[in-house]
């Protein structure tokens, strides 16, 4: 476009043009059967058939000649470094691409087979094994895609979808499971935000779309193995719309659904992603960039009797008949990590530029306050958190919510890192940013 004609559009108000860029997306389903144990649950249980397909989705962004980078998303819980470093050193070297440039966000259904040793289960390999295959399949069919598109970005929001479920009730305990009729009231914030990024062909069709909420993905349509509610909406949306939808999942580690059914929440997030997309406006691509370190945290220290006691007390009062069999879970967990206590850990942080919106990747459910804490100090206006991006630590609760005690807090294979390694992540997250805007990147 000649500059005089580009002057005078930006003179009179009009949105510049979108900058063009390659982009090319895939998914591919992750196959699994009835005798899987699923993920998500306190004790290990299994279910018949699928609500919805399992899928890896990716998508890869290129500016030619200024960067390129691979976005994957698992429908699972989540998953560990020994399965991911491989498959993100896999993808980097097909695409030529630094392994920094990688990012692997999981959903976090908790309808899917078991993809961690967490509770009182352990990881389903064979499953394991087929998302790790699914994951590099995906990276690789999106990059084989590569074709010209244009950028669009619109901050949507759903403010129903999820709330904060840390609620306090009467006894001062906070609210896990059970009956919950004496609340108070929640004990932090609920993020609505649901940024939606776009990637239009030359027909303007949608090649491409990305999309971000933070809420706890529990919910199915009828019993079986299912994406839940975000997955769900997300494969409704690419009939409707044409493209691939990947939804990554954010700082949800204290938000989850109360009340409503899958149902009613698919078709809530379609229509606030669908708003979103008929409002997104052309933005202009000047890089594409990330950032990866890794960071080292302790094993929390911890009293026996006080952690043991804190959750009879809870089970005892709210689980009902189920009380022993999660207590037992919780003591075989901490014996476990006992032996653990204070030694080093290291896992990833990453941040992600396209263009003027940051991704900031964090290994863990990241609780709500800490990711809304990243968006305040980034320096970019449009900055988002994809939790269990990359590895998995557990719940990374803030100092305050220690205090208060809770599920989340308990100490368990769910949750092990010391406090205030929640408000050390959101630093470190600050600095990679801060390294983006500056231009310091491999």
């Amino acid at each position: 476009m000649p500059a005089v004609l580009l002057l005078s559009l930006l003179a009179a108000g009009a949105a510049p043009p979108a900058a063009a860029v390659r982009v090319g997306a895939a998914a591919v389903e992750l196959v699994a059967d009835d005798g899987m144990v699923i993920g998500g649950g306190i004790l290990p249980y299994k279910v018949q058939g699928q609500d919805g397909p399992l899928r890896a989705v990716a998508t890869v962004i290129e500016k030619p000649g200024g960067g390129k980078v691979a976005v994957v998303a698992c429908d699972v819980l989540m998953l560990n470094r020994d399965l991911l470093d491989p498959a993100v050193e896999e993808i980097a070297t097909a695409l030529n691409i630094p392994p920094a440039h990688v990012l692997v966000n999981c959903t976090h259904t908790h309808h899917a087979p078991t993809t961690v040793t967490i509770h009182g289960y352990a990881r389903d390999e064979v499953f394991c094994r087929r998302v790790q295959k699914a994951i590099v399949a995906a990276a690789k069919a999106a990059n084989e895609r590569l074709a010209d598109a244009t950028f669009h970005f619109r901050l949507g929001e759903e403010s129903s979808v999820g709330q904060n479920s840390r609620l306090l009730l009467k006894d001062e305990t906070i609210y896990w499971i059970g009956p919950r009729d004496d609340a108070v009231r929640p004990t932090g914030p609920f993020d609505p935000e649901l940024p939606v990024l776009t990637f239009r062909g030359p027909d303007g069709k949608p090649r491409a779309t990305l999309f971000n909420h933070s809420t706890h993905t529990i919910g199915t349509r009828k019993p079986g193995r299912s994406p839940s509610f975000y997955g769900l909406a997300a494969q409704e949306l690419e009939a409707e719309r044409g493209g691939v939808f990947l939804f990554l999942e954010g700082a949800s580690g204290s938000t989850h659904n109360l009340g409503l059914s899958a149902d009613e929440m698919v078709t809530r997030v379609k229509a606030a992603v669908g708003d979103a997309l008929d409002k997104a406006t052309p933005r202009s691509v000047d890089r594409v960039a990330a950032v990866k370190r890794e960071f080292r945290f302790k094993v929390r220290t911890f009293d026996e009797a006080k952690e043991d006691a804190a959750v009879v007390a809870y089970c005892r009062a709210r689980a009902g008949k189920g009380a022993d069999d999660i207590i037992k879970v919780f003591r075989d967990q901490r014996k476990v990590l006992a032996p653990k206590q204070g030694q080093v850990q290291t896992t990833w942080l990453q941040a992600m530029l396209i263009g003027d919106v940051a991704i900031v990747g964090v290994p863990a459910e990241f609780f709500t306050v800490l990711g809304q804490e990243v968006k305040r100090r980034s320096p970019f206006r449009y900055t988002y958190v994809a939790g269990l991006a990359n590895d998995y630590v557990g719940y990374l609760p803030d100092r305050k919510a220690h205090a208060l005690g809770g599920y989340q807090t308990w100490t368990g294979l769910h949750g092990f890192a010391e406090p205030g390694t929640g408000e050390r992540v959101v630093d470190e997250a600050v600095k990679l940013l801060e390294e983006l805007a500056q231009g310091k990147t491999p």
